[in-house]
């Protein structure tokens, strides 16, 4: 068997060993699931997850996690505890402590903390009756499966279903909150995400930029209007300010013949397509992508424009 065969062979079974220890936690996952959910939604303060080694690096990405759905979470390095971090840990928190064995000897203070201020402690462990587990208020358990070395000395199916757990409390506790992709982008601003998530309303031209005129006004003094605000379309609006139509260069185009002795009204394309400020700008590309065009009016719920979006306006964003 060549090198590159026996790697991918390699690969292959880390991979499916680490996939079937997934399907054993799903399938064996209890009621203490249950439980962590609703004691951290009943939670007044944070959930302060702490671990070491391996599993410390999977209680941060828990913690980041907890953080950016709507559950605030912060990671408290149990060394650092013991050396006065314990300060950061108050009554109304929870700990989410983890440890493979449940007898790592560096959550020993931790632990007796929580115990002493009766502060909940939810505990993340393969052995139910280890020290960890027996002291905690709740209990995840995750099966004893061994490691994908062979040996049961490097973390790598113990830990990708302790990510799991994290990751299952996560999305449990961001739904029971009805927490929204809206929601989710208060804490991505930046970055790809961002732009993902970016609103109709955080990109759109508004105020003074928007170009408006009437359907009464003359074809002469409308192009004015389009030329100053430099947006290549106006809106036209009703006596009650609701938008009654717009003209683009493409209507222009259809209404050359004696365009100067024509209205706005007689030039506008009536009834146009339209988003809420509120939609999330990819909705705003989708739609401009399918209708063909290349900018929206912004309208409220009165249907009164609001802003114009133009598509470049989403490119520039990284909106696509």
């Amino acid at each position: 068997m060549s090198d590159v065969s026996q790697h991918l062979d390699t690969a292959r079974r880390v991979i499916r060993e680490e996939a079937a220890g997934l399907e054993a936690l799903a399938n064996g996952l209890g009621d203490g699931f249950a439980e962590a959910v609703a004691m951290i939604l009943s939670a007044k303060g944070r959930i302060i997850v702490s671990g070491i080694g391996k599993s410390g690096h999977i209680a941060r990405k828990i913690a980041a996690t907890l953080a950016s759905t709507g559950t605030p979470a912060q990671f408290v390095h149990p060394a650092e505890a013991s050396h006065g971090d314990l300060g950061m840990v108050t009554s109304d928190d929870i700990v989410l402590a983890l440890s493979n064995s449940g007898e790592a000897p560096e959550l020993a203070n931790l632990v007796a903390y929580t115990r002493r201020f009766q502060i909940p402690l939810i505990a993340l462990s393969s052995r139910p009756g280890s020290t960890l587990a027996t002291q905690a208020d709740v209990r995840l358990n995750i099966p004893q499966l061994g490691e994908a070395c062979g040996h049961g000395v490097v973390p790598t199916i113990s830990t990708t279903m302790s990510l799991a757990v994290g990751d299952a409390l996560a999305i449990a506790l961001m739904e029971a909150r009805n927490f929204t992709p809206e929601n989710f982008r208060e804490f991505h601003p930046g970055g790809k995400l961002g732009a993902r998530l970016a609103k109709v309303s955080d990109l759109m031209h508004d105020g003074d930029a928007i170009p408006l005129t009437s359907p009464d006004t003359s074809m002469s003094e409308t192009l004015l209007v389009i030329s100053e605000k430099g947006l290549g379309v106006v809106g036209l609006s009703n006596q009650d300010g609701t938008l009654a139509g717009i003209i683009t260069d493409g209507d222009l185009r259809r209404h050359m013949d004696g365009l100067l002795d024509k209205h706005a009204g007689d030039v506008m394309t009536e009834n146009p397509t339209t988003i809420e400020p509120s939609a999330l700008a990819e909705k705003a590309v989708a739609i401009m992508n399918e209708k063909q065009i290349t900018c929206l009016f912004v309208v409220d719920n009165n249907t009164k424009p609001v802003g114009v979006l133009k598509i470049q306006d989403c490119l520039r964003a990284g909106v696509v």
